[in-house]
């Protein structure tokens, strides 16, 4: 589900981030990319989970597809 892959794709963010010594606060960027506009609300609410306080900047982009199939990309710009 949407819901599914926006938990995964958030947590892999996560990830990459602690690799890097950072956290979801180092965030100041991020633009997600959805195939169907009608999930904004699904996943804005697992996004809305990782950042309680001062959100970072974000775009929310409708494409006609991503690759493998996926339904949502999110992509993150963290500054230390």
């Amino acid at each position: 589900s949407v819901k599914e892959e926006a938990e995964l794709v958030m947590k892999n963010i996560g990830a990459v981030l602690k690799e890097s010594d950072m956290s979801y606060d180092n965030i100041i960027k991020s633009t997600i990319f959805l195939i169907n506009m009608g999930d904004f609300a699904t996943v804005n609410e697992v996004y809305g989970q990782y950042f309680k306080t001062d959100p970072p900047a974000r775009s929310t982009i409708s494409v006609k597809e991503l690759p493998k199939g996926v339904q949502v990309e999110i992509e993150v710009v963290a500054y230390r």
